[in-house]
C-alpha cells in the first residue's frame, strides 16, 4: 500500500511540475524575446535533462575525486548517459506521437505535427552525429590525448548548437499572460516568473526521485532483478518530465516546442555528460549498451529521413519509436535473467 502511495504522489508531483514548468517558460522566453527553438530545445530541454545528467556525472566523478576505483559507478555512470538519449530517441517520440493521436479532436492540425523543420531537423541530426561518435569511442581502446580530443569536440559541438539555435524557429505562439503561480496578477513580475520555473523544476526532479524509490520498492516486492530495473525502469522514471512536458504543449497544439524539448535534451544528453564519461571513465561499452546506442540512432534516423523526404511528421510515425523500445526491453530482459 505504501508503494502505491509512492507511485501517487510522485506522479502528481510531476505532472503537476510539468505544467507549471511549461507555464512559466514560455512566458520567461516571451520576456526575455526567444524563439520557439531556444525555449524548447534550450531552455525547456537542459533545464529538465540536467538534473538527472548530474546523478550520472557524480555517479562517475565522486571515485574520481576521492581516489577511489569504483567500477561499480563507472557502469551506473555509462548506463545512465547513454539510457537517457536512448529513451528519448524511442520512448519519448513514442508519447509525443500517442499525445498527437489523443488530443487529435481539440488540435487545428489533427494528428499531424506543426513543427518548424529547420529547427526539429538540425536538432536531430546533431544528435545522429554525436551519439554515434559517443558510440565509436566506446568500441576502440584510445590514449588520453585523443579521449581528451573527443571530449572537445563533443563540448564545441554542443556550443555551436546552442550558438545556432538561440535564433532559430518562428516566434512563440499564444504565449500564456498570466503564471498560474499569480493566475490573478495581469503582469507578473520576471522575478515571479524566474521562481515559479526554478520551483516548479524542482517539484518534478523530486517526483522523479519519488518514482525511482517507488519503482525500487515494487521491485523488490516482486523480487524482479536489479539489473532489470537499473536497465529499463529507473531510466524511464528519470525521463518522465521531458515527456510530460511535451504531452502538455502537445495538448496545446504548441507541437515545436513539444518535440523541441524532446530534440534538445537528446542533444544535450548526448553530448555534455558523454564528455564526462569519455574522460574520466573507461567508455567501454557494454553489447547491451552497443544495441541501445544502435536503436536510438535508428529511431532517430528514421524521424530525420522523414523529415527530409516529406517536410512532415505524423503521429503514427513517431509512435514507431516504441518499437525500438519494446525490442530493447526484450533484450534487456533476456540479458538480465
Amino acid at each position: 500500500m505504501s508503494t502505491v502511495i509512492e507511485f501517487v504522489v510522485a506522479l502528481v508531483a510531476i505532472i503537476l511540475g510539468a505544467a507549471f514548468f511549461t507555464n512559466a517558460i514560455e512566458i520567461l522566453g516571451g520576456r526575455l524575446g526567444l524563439r520557439q527553438g531556444a525555449v524548447g530545445s534550450l531552455l525547456a530541454a537542459v533545464g529538465t535533462a540536467l538534473p538527472e545528467s548530474m546523478i550520472a556525472v557524480v555517479a562517475i566523478l565522486e571515485p574520481v575525486l576521492s581516489g577511489e576505483v569504483s567500477e561499480e559507478g563507472a557502469l551506473i555512470g555509462i548506463g545512465a548517459i547513454l539510457g537517457a538519449p536512448f529513451m528519448l530517441a524511442t520512448l519519448a517520440m513514442f508519447v509525443v506521437g500517442v499525445s498527437a493521436l489523443l488530443f487529435r479532436r481539440r488540435r487545428d492540425q489533427g494528428t499531424r505535427l506543426r513543427v518548424d523543420t529547420a529547427t526539429v531537423g538540425r536538432d536531430v541530426g546533431f544528435f545522429l552525429v554525436f551519439f554515434a561518435v559517443a558510440a565509436g569511442v566506446g568500441l576502440v581502446e584510445l590514449p588520453m590525448y585523443l579521449k581528451v580530443v573527443v571530449a572537445l569536440v563533443l563540448a564545441f559541438g554542443y556550443g555551436l548548437y546552442v550558438r545556432r539555435t538561440l535564433f532559430s524557429g518562428e516566434h512563440l505562439e499564444e504565449v500564456p499572460k498570466r503564471l498560474l503561480f499569480l493566475p490573478r496578477a495581469q503582469h507578473s513580475p520576471l522575478l515571479a516568473v524566474v521562481f515559479q520555473t526554478l520551483a516548479s523544476l524542482g517539484v518534478i526532479v523530486a517526483g522523479a526521485h519519488f518514482f525511482v524509490d517507488a519503482v525500487e520498492h515494487a521491485a523488490e516486492g516482486l523480487g524482479l532483478p536489479a539489473g532489470l530495473i537499473a536497465l529499463i525502469l529507473a531510466p524511464l522514471a528519470t525521463e518522465l518530465p521531458e515527456k510530460f512536458n511535451s504531452v502538455f504543449w502537445m495538448r496545446d497544439g504548441k507541437d515545436t516546442l513539444a518535440l523541441g524539448n524532446v530534440t534538445g535534451a537528446m542533444i544535450f544528453q548526448s553530448t555534455v555528460p558523454v564528455a564526462f564519461g569519455v574522460l574520466f571513465t573507461p567508455w567501454n561499452l557494454a553489447p547491451l549498451d552497443l544495441f541501445a546506442v544502435v536503436l536510438a540512432l535508428a529511431s532517430g534516423g528514421l524521424v530525420y529521413l522523414t523529415l527530409r523526404l516529406s517536410g512532415k511528421l505524423r503521429a503514427r510515425g513517431l509512435m514507431l519509436g516504441g518499437l525500438f523500445y519494446a525490442a530493447f526491453v526484450v533484450g534487456a530482459v533476456i540479458a538480465v535473467l
